[in-house]
């Protein structure tokens, strides 16, 4: 997959990841989408390098997509512990 691909995935792991953990972010919506897009390449990486699973280049590709998601989700679960979730 080429970049274009990835930021286009990680926008949409990062709308996932904002609707599985729905609240207001200390970032706002620009900030999610960079979780997201940071969030894909992170997720792309640990899945690569801890599991053996490389990314492979489909774009529709369930792994690909699992571990986007799940990049996201430990980014913004990250970005909400240290700069505080707006939920109160």
């Amino acid at each position: 997959m080429g970049v274009i691909a990835w930021l286009v995935l990680g926008l949409l792991a990062g709308a996932i990841a904002k609707a599985v953990l729905p609240g207001r972010d200390p970032g706002g919506c620009i900030g999610t989408t960079v979780i997201g897009i940071a969030g894909a390449f992170l997720g792309g990486w640990l899945s690569a390098t801890f599991l053996g699973r490389p990314v492979q280049r489909e774009f529709f590709d369930l792994a690909t997509w699992g571990s986007a998601i799940g990049g996201a989700l430990v980014l913004l679960i990250g970005y909400r512990l240290l700069f505080g979730n707006s939920r109160d």
